[in-house]
């Protein structure tokens, strides 16, 4: 998608007050599983840091709401079985983003529930890779990484309320593969949060470095 767009500073792939915000990104709204699906699902499962623990049951949706701290538009995913309701990007499996900018930043809530996402990138020995982080898993940073061939998952850890996420690709490919990052491919994430922005830029900017559309504006608490 953006493999032959010249990119540097920021590329936004995600803005919830734009025109069209889900215009690159598909979504899928599942139920939860029945008791049988789940026993079902959770025997056949080879990776067990895919589906955590049952939550309470609550109607799956994916819907623009107003968030009650920013007093704006949030894209907010919300489903107690994470794996059936999601967003993707690009929306066709056929096709990749082709991002080269190494650092990938999520501007999310924490609802206080459990959340997962997924980025795929290729290397420069054109092997897909792909990183799963996760408030479910066993960890207290993103730096308890667990390797495997193709897939490396870690703990992801987030203060309640509004977060700022920040990847380094690059250097999560290296030290996981011992190779060089390429491009971003896919991104998915997987229900629940809420979300303002996601984006790729050239270097981790500072906070006062931002552009203001790019901030997040929380109120001043006295």
């Amino acid at each position: 998608m953006f493999k032959n767009t010249f990119q540097s500073g920021f590329l936004s792939v995600f803005y919830s007050l734009g025109s069209d915000p889900l215009q690159l990104w598909a979504k899928r709204v599942g139920p939860p599983p029945t008791s049988t699906s789940k026993s079902q699902s959770s025997s056949n499962d080879e990776d067990s840091s895919t589906t955590p623990p049952p939550e309470q049951q609550q109607e799956p949706h994916v819907d623009f709401v107003v968030d009650d701290t920013l007093n704006s538009q949030v894209l907010e995913i919300l489903s107690t079985h994470l794996p059936t309701t999601f967003i993707t990007t690009p929306s066709l499996a056929t096709r990749t983003l082709g991002i080269k900018l190494p650092f990938l930043v999520f501007l999310v809530k924490n609802l206080g529930k459990y959340l997962s996402f997924e980025v795929t990138v290729l290397d420069d020995r054109g092997e897909k890779r792909r990183f799963r982080a996760s408030n479910f898993q066993v960890g207290k940073t993103m730096s308890n990484l667990l390797v495997k061939p193709y897939i490396t998952t870690m703990p992801l850890r987030m203060d309640p309320g509004w977060n700022q996420i920040q990847l380094n690709l690059a250097d999560y490919v290296k030290r996981a593969y011992g190779t060089a990052y390429v491009e971003t491919q896919r991104i998915t994430i997987h229900a629940s949060c809420r979300i303002r922005r996601i984006y790729f830029s050239d270097r981790l900017v500072p906070e006062n470095e931002l552009p203001a559309e790019f901030k997040l504006y929380l109120p001043v608490t006295k």
